[in-house]
């Protein structure tokens, strides 16, 4: 990993004297080191710099293999908007030849998110978000927007989905990651002592107070909240948490002194705030309040492609954490990916850990899941699971969060990898003397559905989004081309 300058020096490359000087000022100006380079040269590598700024607005064949050693260095480029670069070269911002002060500012505080991920990437404590399904994207493209603002967050979704995961990582990737970031489980606490936790108490305030004590506002000074389960809050509480949102002050319970709490609040819950609102169970102020940036998470069942890559991470994990080490085999892998997991991937990390006891520093096959894991499967399906190709990774299917995503029988899947079959070529003139429409059709429609059914390894709902049509539809379907064995569950 690169090592942050700590005079963070700009590299100027510009053959332009002029323009450098007033870059220059201005930078200086914003509390940085600038450093003038008006011809190709790696020595000024050997400390790595903060910041290489293209800006002349061509940087020429002169620069090209300089380029590629600040490239290869992992210094970020800033270059000019018309400069045929891009973030392959290592551009993380573009600036006009002639910046102004805001603009300057913008592109920086680009830089310096950067940083953040690149520092984060090297942090064998840091959590990622693994995956690469749409919605995992969705999530990660999300978190990269307000990691940098200063916006409340209200994570929602169900139980399990990585919901501090996700917290945690926009804190990582904010300005304030150099601070404490304080996590609290609202419904965990009883009522009466949960202001005492969340604002703390002065000694004598209640029965069993003999010191005075911070609470987590305090703890979280400068840094990040994360108020997990607040849809679990009481409503009293509920107008204490407005205030501090409201005037960012509290007092500690017994106390008079109002304290001030520069801190940024992400909450998160598995309830359906709305309707807890219309049951009268949380305040509809509040909930404007907190809902200023919301990220939902996505279940693991609709996110079944990843879940070879997560397995993976949480591999990695316990073995990083001395608890052994287990891997899944191709048919384990496809089983674990035709189940519902209501426990999602908190569930799916119990199980590895399982495993990891049970069969350590060895490959689990399907026999060798758990029988929870294995019930939703006939044996017609355990058969196809151990002759089907082994799934280098997860195809990327659409994996929209919705409750109907529920996975097929696996004697599906290897019918579907066992013969593919490419849609007819389509017919650009009608020949003279006709053909069948109606069989051409057919045969057009099975080999799409056969393809889908390939790409995401024999699961429907998911297969249906990728087509476009409904689940119960692409059943039908599948019954009327024969797609479907004797035994199977494809209609699960």
């Amino acid at each position: 990993m690169m090592a942050e300058a700590p005079d963070r020096t700009v590299l100027l490359l510009d053959e332009d004297a002029e323009r450098v000087q007033r870059l220059e000022s201005l930078l200086v100006f914003m509390g940085f080191t600038p450093r003038h380079v008006n011809r190709p040269d790696d020595e000024v590598l050997v400390r790595t710099p903060w910041l290489a700024w293209l800006s002349q607005p061509e940087p020429g064949a002169l620069w090209n293999g300089f380029l590629s050693s600040l490239g290869a260095a992992g210094v970020p480029l800033v270059c000019g908007p018309d400069t045929p670069l891009d973030h392959r070269d290592g551009v993380v911002g573009r600036l006009p030849v002639e910046p102004n002060h805001a603009q300057l500012r913008a592109v920086l505080e680009r830089v310096e998110a950067h940083h953040r991920a690149r520092r984060l990437l090297a942090d064998e404590d840091h959590r990622p978000l693994v995956g690469e399904s749409k919605a995992m994207q969705r999530i990660r493209r999300m978190v990269g927007q307000v990691a940098a603002s200063e916006a409340t967050v209200l994570i929602l979704g169900e139980s399990g989905t990585g919901k501090e995961v996700v917290a945690r990582n926009i804190h990582a990737l904010s300005p304030r990651a150099d601070k404490p970031f304080i996590p609290i489980n609202c419904g965990a606490i009883p009522g009466e002592l949960l202001e005492s936790e969340l604002f703390g108490h002065e000694k004598g305030a209640f029965t069993g107070a003999l010191t005075s004590r911070p609470g987590r506002f305090e703890l979280a000074e400068g840094g990040t909240i994360f108020l997990d389960e607040i849809g679990d809050m009481p409503m009293p509480m509920q107008v204490k948490i407005l205030r501090v949102l409201q005037e960012r002050t509290f007092e500690r319970v017994g106390g008079r002194q109002t304290l001030r709490a520069d801190v940024r609040v992400i909450a998160a819950t598995h309830r359906d705030l709305e309707a807890r609102i219309g049951s009268g169970e949380f305040r509809e102020d509040l909930y404007y309040r907190l809902n200023v940036f919301p990220i939902e998470t996505a279940p693991l069942r609709a996110m079944a492609e990843d879940l070879p890559l997560l397995a993976e991470a949480l591999a990695a994990r316990l073995e990083a954490d001395g608890r052994g080490t287990v891997r899944l085999g191709p048919d384990a892998l496809r089983a674990l990916q035709a189940y519902a997991w209501p426990g999602n991937v908190r569930e799916l990390s119990n199980l590895m850990e399982r495993l990891a006891i049970l069969y350590p520093d060895e490959t689990v096959g399907v026999d060798e899941l758990p029988s929870r894991y294995r019930q939703h499967l006939s044996a017609e399906d355990l058969r196809a699971l151990a002759e089907a190709p082994a799934p280098e990774r997860a195809a990327p299917c659409a994996s929209a969060a919705e409750p109907e995503a529920e996975p097929t029988g696996a004697a599906l899947m290897a019918l579907a990898v066992a013969s593919p079959r490419e849609p007819e070529p389509s017919v650009r003139l009608l020949p003279e003397e006709g053909f069948d429409l109606k069989n051409y059709l057919e045969d057009l429609e099975r080999g799409l559905i056969l393809q889908a059914l390939e790409r995401c390894d024999g699961v429907v709902a998911q297969s249906a989004r990728m087509l476009g049509v409904r689940r119960t539809t692409l059943v039908e379907k599948m019954r009327k081309y024969g797609l479907q064995r004797e035994g199977s569950t494809a209609e699960a």
